[in-house]
């Protein structure tokens, strides 16, 4: 265990975000973000639709020396004020992984400081608990465009995966289902914007397995049946209409197994994280049915929600703290899971 004030200056480049932050925190106490800058790709791989690996990593070359500088003006630390350093060592692109971990490393080793890689799926686990004291028991639901999953936590480090996506996870879907629909990369945030305008019970999508006893995900039924109906409904389809019952089916089935999953493990807060999570008619559910429930519903605020290297440097704060450390000659873990 490390007693006193640690800052840790973290790396977060899993995929196409390309993230800097500082934080700095002590036991018992809530973690302060010094600092965290964020270089987004969206409009570089828009016109290709999804990611393009090469095209990433290339740009956290390009642009991750000048946000450490930022990071480092905007929390008025030098290099010397940084106790250990953090990266994201998966899961993730292989290519993109290396840029920020070899670089965090690198200064690690500059520096003769401690180094620690973290999984990017607990950096958003413990994201809604960033500005608070401590890290509780709870049920967490982490849904983004590569993941969705849903854990028991018992503390930091300490997690038993209860369900996760048997094919594609939600995030996933919404980019899938926003490109039939003919919308703009990325697909989530666009299908929540026209769905706004439509009509939720248009379609009766299917809530694939939410009667099923497991508390296993899958989505790419979903994805099916919507694109049949656009097959069979012709160019004059409601756009907003099926986005609004394709939202509609994705949150019913995340609530309702989130909170059978919640019951099932007898916890009583329920923390929503990633970059699904952003959705605003997703959070509105999860309050009103987690409130009905008697449930804590906890949300990671929205600048955490999407890839960040603020919940990268939580995350290692929290190691830290706790006397641990990643060996230099660790290798990243694009397949790294959770639990």
């Amino acid at each position: 265990m490390t007693s006193g004030v640690a800052v840790i200056l973290a790396i977060e480049s899993s995929c196409d975000e390309t993230a800097v932050a500082i934080v700095r925190g002590e036991p018992g106490c809530a973690a302060t973000v010094l600092a965290s800058e964020v270089a987004s790709q969206i409009e570089l791989h828009r016109e290709h639709g999804g990611v393009v690996p090469e095209l990433a990593s290339r740009n956290h070359s390009l642009c991750l020396r000048g946000l450490v500088e930022k990071a480092l003006a905007a929390a008025s630390v030098s290099m010397r004020d940084i106790d250990a350093f953090a990266a994201t060592s998966g899961p993730g692109l292989a290519s993109s992984l290396l840029i920020g971990s070899t670089a965090a490393k690198g200064m690690a080793c500059a520096l003769d400081r401690p180094f620690l890689a973290i999984n990017h799926l607990e950096g958003h686990l413990l994201s809604p608990f960033i500005d608070r004291t401590e890290v509780p028991p709870h049920l967490a639901l982490i849904v983004s465009g590569g993941h969705t999953l849903l854990l028991d936590v018992k503390g930091p480090g300490i997690y038993q995966k209860l369900g996760g996506t048997r094919d594609d996870a939600a995030g996933e879907a919404y980019d899938k289902v926003g490109k039939m629909l003919g919308l703009p990369y990325p697909g989530g945030p666009e299908i929540e914007k026209v769905a706004r305008n439509g009509d939720c019970r248009a379609f009766d999508f299917p809530r694939s397995m939410l009667a099923d006893p497991h508390l296993d995900f899958s989505f790419s039924g979903l994805k099916t049946a919507v694109l049949y109906t656009l097959q069979r409904e012709g160019t004059g389809v409601s756009v907003a209409d099926v986005a609004a019952s394709f939202q509609q089916s994705v949150i019913e089935i995340l609530v309702g197994k989130t909170l059978r999953a919640a019951r099932t493990s007898g916890r009583r807060t329920v923390a929503l994280s990633g970059g699904v999570s952003l959705n605003k008619a997703l959070r509105a559910a999860f309050l009103t049915a987690g409130s009905e429930a008697g449930y804590e519903i906890v949300t990671a605020p929205p600048a955490w929600c999407t890839d960040n290297a603020a919940m990268i440097a939580f995350a290692a704060l929290l190691r830290h703290l706790a006397g641990e450390s990643s060996p230099l000659d660790g290798d990243i873990h694009p397949n790294l899971p959770l639990a």
